[in-house]
C-alpha cells in the first residue's frame, strides 16, 4: 500500500481501496467503483472480481498472480524462493512440515499430508508449495509424507495456533517452513512454550524479511512489497502500458532458526 500511494502523490492521482471478499458481490463492487486503473493484489484464480476488473478494459497490474494475457504481473519467482529456503529450513531433517496460506477463497484452517500444489486456486500458494516440494525431491523426502497446516488467515495469532497443532501431534515436525514471517513468529512462541530448541530440535523458516522476523533472527526470504507496489502502480499509470512479468528480486536469508 505505501509503494501504491508513493507512486499516486507523485503523480498527483487520488487511491481508492476495494475490500474483496471473494464473493460474487464483489464483481457488483468493481463495476461501481470510479476509478481510471486497477491494482489486484495477490488473488485466487477464479475471483469474481478479477474477472469484472479484466471486464472494464482499463488499465491493470496484479501482483502475484493470477496471470492474465495483456496485463502486466509483478512478483517474484515464488517456487524458485520456495525451493531456495526449503533446502535451508529442512537439510538433514527427518520430518519436514509447511505452514501454508490459505488453499482457495474459502479460506479454512486444516492439516494435510503431501497436498498437491496445483489443489490451491490462490498462485501464490501453489507456487510455494510447489517450491517446497521441489526442495523436499532435492533432499529425499517423500512429499506424501510431508505435513501442511493451512492457516485460515495470515496472522500471527493463526500461525501460534497451527505450530501448536502440529507440534501436539504423535509425529511432529522438526522443521516448519512457513509462507509468512507471522507464522514463523508464532511458531517461534509456540516452541518456546513447550520448550522446543530452536534450531537444534525445529528449524523454523519464514517470508518477507519483515522487521520483527530480523530481530527474532528468523531465517526467510526478503522481498520488497513496497517496491512490488510502486512497480504495480506504475504499470497502471504509465501511457502507453507494455504488459509483462515484471520479475522482482529475492533473496534467502540465513539467519539462526535454521542449521543449514
Amino acid at each position: 500500500m505505501s509503494g501504491v500511494a508513493r507512486v499516486c502523490t507523485d503523480r498527483d492521482l487520488s487511491l481508492m481501496l476495494l475490500p474483496i471478499t471473494g464473493h460474487a458481490s464483489d464483481a457488483d463492487l468493481v463495476t461501481r467503483a470510479a476509478v481510471d486503473g486497477f491494482v489486484v493484489w495477490t488473488t485466487t484464480d477464479d475471483a469474481p472480481a478479477l474477472e469484472a476488473v479484466m471486464a472494464t478494459r482499463l488499465p491493470v497490474a496484479i501482483h502475484g498472480g493470477p496471470a492474465r494475457d495483456g496485463v502486466t504481473l509483478v512478483g517474484i519467482d515464488d517456487r524458485a524462493a520456495a525451493r531456495a529456503i526449503g533446502r535451508a529450513a529442512f537439510a538433514g531433517r527427518q520430518r519436514p512440515s509447511v505452514m501454508s496460506f490459505p488453499l482457495d477463497a474459502d479460506r479454512r484452517s486444516f492439516i494435510v499430508r503431501g497436498i498437491d500444489p496445483y489443489t490451491s486456486t490462490f498462485p501464490v500458494t501453489r507456487n510455494r508449495l510447489l517450491g517446497f516440494r521441489d526442495a523436499c525431491n532435492d533432499l529425499g523426502h517423500d512429499w506424501a509424507d510431508v505435513t501442511i497446516g493451512v492457516c485460515a488467515r495470515n496472522t500471527s495469532h493463526d500461525g501460534r495456533t497451527m505450530a501448536r497443532r502440529l507440534l501436539d501431534t504423535s509425529q511432529a515436525p522438526d522443521a516448519l517452513a512457513a509462507m509468512y514471517d507471522e507464522f514463523a513468529l508464532g511458531a517461534v512462541h509456540a516452541a518456546a512454550d513447550r520448550g522446543i530448541a530452536i534450531p537444534g530440535d525445529l528449524a523454523i523458516s519464514g517470508w518477507d524479511d519483515t522487521p520483527p522476523a530480523a530481530a527474532a533472527g528468523v531465517t526467510t526470504i526478503h522481498q520488497d512489497l513496497r517496491d512490488h507496489g510502486a512497480n504495480c502502480a506504475t504499470a497502471v499509470t504509465a501511457q502507453p502500458s507494455a504488459p509483462h512479468w515484471m520479475k522482482r528480486p529475492w533473496q534467502l536469508v540465513l539467519r539462526d532458526t535454521t542449521s543449514a
